[in-house]
């Protein structure tokens, strides 16, 4: 990409989200300009994001519901560039995002990378369900939401596979959390009353209620309203909102919600949500299995039990595409003279960008320990990450005991990941980078690589690179690969 001042120029980016009951792509148009005046260092940044194109909505090709069917999946991919009028040396940017139960499947990891290549610059992830909380809040508006109106704002992103939580502050996402329940857990024959598949899940909801079906089992609208029912009342006890079950326990695939902040304000996401949002009633299972699961009725459920419990369900800018309906955005800028580095560890690709402190930094070394820790976990904890980046956005003052406060936090509540010999990415918005790097230094292993960088905009979500030292190791070269999502700036 060209970084001379005054240019401005046009990227193609494509998301593709590969999910428990769908797949879908969408192409954007990402305008970059240089913002940087006169004779300082060239800084890119995007100013427009305009979605060109969306495909129609497939149901993911599946072999025996161990496998992703890599075959139709390339097909389906290679229609839709020819749909949108697009070859694929002219994207420039993207993503691709395993999510859900597609996520478990064998081959999930091969297929992302033989999907990669039909972009230029790919994030690629196979999202385990914290990330996938973030990226749904983002893409659902609640983000933007909870910054707008000042409000904490629960998204719940239901779709065929899992429900997660993405707890969102000022922007942020500030608590995470997923549950095994969705739409296609109980498969049934289209507009059939026969079941033809029950994931595990959902065999566990059955062993709960003292249900005994099986595939090729004809069911009533009263047992499988029972089943969703069940499933609703599992995401209300997530929230506090009624007492945690052990079948609830035995469904949650992270640890549980710390819901030291209020519940009240709650934005569904998924593709269940827009039976949520309707005015839907259930007339017949012939009826409910359009799709071939118990989607619709579970949107119904969730109606129902939400809202006998006085929460406040606001409508989300984005449903079934709000996981990643555009993608990959590159906001290239220099990380110069300040920083500290461990030239070792780079280059780096693809780190995941978490926020500890979207608040502020606490005045406590040991809360502010807490928070980096509890911030670390919500991306490692269920396997799908291995490295990070923490993002500080503000720093306290710039005095040098605010500093080494701050790094001693880092190094506690880092401790059990940097034990790994993972590089620990740090990103500061402030000028301090090498001064907190130094700090860090002193206080960690010997053998621990810390590339701590600064001057760089990042917010949770977004994904990093970082290249190889240049000029004498006083400036790096950073990438911040930020998801793109309709309707938000």
């Amino acid at each position: 990409m060209r970084t001379i001042r005054g240019f401005e120029e046009t990227v193609l980016s494509v998301g593709i989200d590969i999910g428990t009951t769908t797949t879908q792509l969408v192409i954007s148009s990402l305008t970059i300009v240089n913002i940087a005046p006169g004779a300082c260092v060239p800084r890119m940044e995007i100013t427009e994001k305009k979605i060109l194109y969306k495909s129609q909505i497939y149901f993911t090709p599946l072999k025996e519901h161990n496998l992703i069917d890599p075959v139709t999946l390339l097909k389906i991919v290679e229609k839709e560039y020819q749909n949108a009028g697009v070859k694929s040396e002219e994207i420039g940017t993207g993503a691709v995002i395993i999510t859900g139960e597609a996520a478990k499947k064998e081959n999930a990891r091969s297929i992302t990378e033989a999907l990669a290549g039909f972009a230029g610059d790919f994030v690629v992830a196979t999202a385990g369900p914290n990330l996938e909380s973030v990226l749904a809040g983002k893409g659902s508006g609640s983000a933007a939401f909870s910054k707008a109106k000042h409000m904490v704002i629960v998204n719940i992103d239901v779709g065929g596979g899992t429900s997660n939580f993405g707890i969102f502050k000022e922007g942020n996402c500030i608590d995470t959390a997923c549950l095994n329940i969705g739409g296609h857990l109980v498969e049934l024959e289209k507009n059939g009353d026969r079941i033809t598949y029950l994931a595990e899940p959902a065999r566990l909801v059955l062993r709960e209620l003292g249900l005994t079906l099986n595939p090729g089992d004809r069911v009533d609208l009263s047992s499988l309203t029972a089943i969703t029912d069940l499933m609703a009342g599992s995401l209300l006890e997530l929230l506090g909102v009624k007492s945690f079950s052990k079948l609830s326990q035995e469904l949650l695939m992270t640890p549980r919600l710390r819901l030291d902040y209020p519940v009240e304000n709650v934005v569904f996401s998924g593709g269940v949500a827009d039976f949520i949002y309707s005015d839907y009633v259930p007339v017949s299972v012939a009826e409910v299995s359009r799709y071939g699961d118990v989607g619709p009725l579970l949107g119904y459920s969730l109606r129902q039990n939400f809202l006998k419990h006085a929460l406040k369900l606001h409508p989300p800018a984005e449903t079934i595409r709000a996981t990643v309906i555009g993608a990959g955005a590159h906001s290239v800028s220099l990380s110069g003279s300040t920083i500290s580095i461990a030239e070792s560890a780079l280059p780096l690709r693809n780190i995941p960008v978490v926020s500890p402190f979207p608040v502020g930094i606490p005045l406590e070394v040991k809360e502010a320990a807490e928070l980096v820790q509890a911030a670390i976990e919500r991306l490692t904890s269920d396997g799908s990450t291995e490295q990070l980046a923490l993002a500080i956005l503000e720093v306290k003052t710039d005095s040098f005991q605010a500093i080494n406060e701050l790094a001693e936090a880092i190094a506690r509540g880092a401790r059990g990941y940097l034990l790994k010999e993972k590089p620990l990415v740090i990103v500061c918005k402030k000028d301090c980078a090498k001064v907190l790097g130094q700090c860090l230094h002193t206080k960690v292993p010997q053998k621990a690589q810390i590339v701590c960088i600064d001057q760089v905009e990042v917010t949770e979500g977004d994904f990093l690179d970082i290249g190889k030292p240049l000029f004498a190791g006083t400036i790096v070269p950073v990438v911040v690969k930020t998801l793109v999502f309709s309707g938000l700036a």
